[in-house]
């Protein structure tokens, strides 16, 4: 019998531009362009990101307000139909619940795993909460053991734990150090390359 299938993507750089980068833009804090593209241990970065916003009095609502003139990459919201079509889709980011509404409400409210902040009354974020340990990883090894065929798509280092967890992983975009560093994942630079592999390598029809 043919295994359901389900398939699980990241959200910056895959669906969405990558939020804090959009908010270094804006405040003109060049610190806060590190990504989980660039430093992998997501608890050193969000320690260090959250320093420098408490150093600068960023609040909340700036960085809402910047979420909320972001949109999808283009051609995400089509991509993401086209994937709805042929299979159950799960969003699983490493970003939180208050950062991605405005952007979830855009992708046509697709399925999110991701965290939370905890921020004081005047708009202070004074800590994160990660849902768990390795959630990505964990998130697609409990598919499997649902009995899910497991595909995944990401373009950092926090998403390696999914992509090796996966039946098949891929890497959407990603910075060129990655791919040296893990060549076993193949490589996507487009949504249509992306959309090859999923119908070369899952159970679904075109």
């Amino acid at each position: 019998m043919q295994k359901p299938v389900v398939v699980c993507l990241d959200l910056e750089g895959v669906l969405v531009p990558e939020i804090w980068i959009n908010v270094a833009r804006k405040t003109g804090i060049d610190e806060l362009k590190i990504t989980t593209r660039e430093m992998p241990d997501y608890d050193q970065l969000m320690k260090q990101r959250l320093g420098i916003l408490d150093r600068r009095g960023v609040k909340i609502a700036q960085i809402q307000d910047v979420i909320a003139e972001m949109g999808p990459l283009e051609g995400a919201t089509a991509f993401l139909d086209w994937l709805r079509e042929r299979s159950q889709v799960i969003i699983l980011s490493d970003t939180f619940y208050q950062f991605a509404q405005p952007l979830m409400r855009l992708l046509g409210y697709p399925t999110l795993f991701c965290n939370q902040l905890d921020i004081d009354p005047g708009g202070r974020i004074v800590n994160y909460h990660m849902r768990m340990q390795n959630p990505k990883k964990r998130a697609v090894a409990s598919l499997k053991a649902l009995n899910f065929f497991t595909m995944a798509a990401g373009d950092s280092y926090n998403d390696l734990g999914m992509l090796g967890e996966a039946d098949k992983g891929f890497f959407f975009r990603p910075p060129d150090h990655l791919p040296k560093e893990f060549p076993a994942f193949p490589v996507s630079q487009t949504y249509g390359e992306l959309q090859e592999w999923f119908l070369k390598v899952g159970c679904f029809s075109a």
